[in-house]
């Protein structure tokens, strides 16, 4: 079932369906992987071995500062991505955190089994042009609203853009995403309740 849910998610990607040989090389190569809660998918100073799409459940991506604190850099839900793209295209150790904030459930890939099965494959040209093209968009987004946006705007625009963050994460999940603590973002609710 869960190959099906990341089947009809490409199809919807791409301009022409998957054919039979595509869907069965998908159902061969991408292993289910669960995660408990709080169980890492990376750790900082690792390589990324996964490629994954997240099928139940969510994930958050952070880096920890000197005092312990998290800071929060991406979330993600049902039919999204989660890993880091860098460390695993390039080999090289990342500097970030991915771990379950729920139990989860996802199906992935090793970088060898995308070099020989799905590198050369014409879907995941497309697929990948359409999702960093989507991701540039939203990373640019993202930094402008930080720069230019107040707190109150930016949660505003949050709570458009992406209302199961708001249902799914916690306050202070959600103040760290939007660069904010959580008192701050309590005030500004409050504030927003009372117009």
């Amino acid at each position: 079932m869960s190959h099906q849910t990341l089947i009809a998610y490409i199809n919807r990607q791409i301009a022409s369906p998957l054919t039979e040989e595509e869907c069965a090389l998908i159902q061969e190569y991408f292993v289910p992987k669960k995660l408990r809660k709080h169980q890492f998918l990376l750790q900082e100073g690792d390589i990324s071995k996964w490629a994954g799409f997240v099928v139940k459940g969510a994930l958050k991506m952070y880096t920890v500062d000197e005092t312990g604190r998290e800071n929060i850099l991406g979330l993600f839900l049902e039919n999204w991505w989660a890993g880091d793209r860098e460390s695993f295209a390039n080999g090289t150790p990342s500097p970030y955190f991915i771990d379950a904030f729920e139990d989860s459930e996802l199906l992935v890939m090793t970088k060898e089994v995308f070099n020989a099965h799905f590198k050369n494959q014409r879907f995941v040209a497309e697929l990948t042009r359409t999702l960093t093209e989507r991701q540039a968009l939203k990373l640019l987004k993202r930094v402008h609203a930080t720069k230019t946006l107040t707190a109150e705007q930016r949660l505003l625009d949050l709570e458009k853009t992406y209302p199961e963050f708001i249902q799914r994460f916690p306050q202070h999940i959600i103040a760290s995403y939007l660069g904010m603590t959580k008192e701050t973002l309590s005030r500004i609710r409050a504030q927003m309740i009372k117009k």
